[in-house]
């Protein structure tokens, strides 16, 4: 891959999130990628809704949110449509993988099927790299799991060098000749 396909499959990664045990990514990003409104796209998938099962997108509920979506029911100046009534109304819906690819293919306009394929990429390095650091925990963990056994092996081997570098008990008599103490 080139440089400006690295540069914009990651910057596609930074706009998937994970809710519910999930990666997705929100409307409003989906939107941005593929050229559109977030009103066209929500638009085309309630038309094709029975393209949208439950395992290609949900509806995001408050709790899912934190904080991440502020509304208000304000009025503002100098600003038109939703942006008029203070954001949005509705909860945003939450693509997977599947889903973003549906909704390029319910759009079916050129940047959307152009910007899918960047898409799918990140959800795919996403999906390596979520695998690649669970083979790197599991050994990690095999890993402790054999040094911990030999901890003990180890140091019953210390215990043994100890053991034997010690100098032997002395004998009550010494072994060979002795010559007589002489008296002074």
């Amino acid at each position: 891959m080139n440089n400006k396909v690295t540069v914009l499959t990651r910057r596609i990664e930074s706009k998937i999130l994970v809710m519910r045990c999930r990666k997705v990514i929100l409307d409003r990003d989906l939107a941005a990628l593929y050229g559109v409104e977030v009103k066209r796209l929500n638009e085309q998938v309630k038309r094709n809704a029975e393209r949208f099962p439950a395992d290609f997108m949900f509806r995001v509920r408050k709790v899912d949110l934190r904080s991440q979506i502020a509304t208000s029911n304000m009025p503002t100046e100098k600003k038109t449509g939703s942006e008029a009534r203070g954001g949005r109304r509705y909860h945003p819906f939450a693509f997977t993988e599947y889903g973003a690819i549906m909704a390029a293919s319910v759009l079916n306009s050129p940047k959307a099927v152009e910007m899918s394929i960047f898409v799918v990429r990140a959800f795919v390095r996403m999906r390596e790299t979520l695998s690649t650091n669970q083979k790197i925990v599991a050994k990690l963990k095999d890993l402790e799991r054999k040094v911990g056994d030999h901890d003990a092996e180890i140091e019953e081997i210390v215990d043994a060098l100890r053991e034997l570098m010690e100098p032997p008990p002395r004998a009550g008599r010494r072994i060979g000749f002795q010559m007589p103490k002489a008296n002074v």
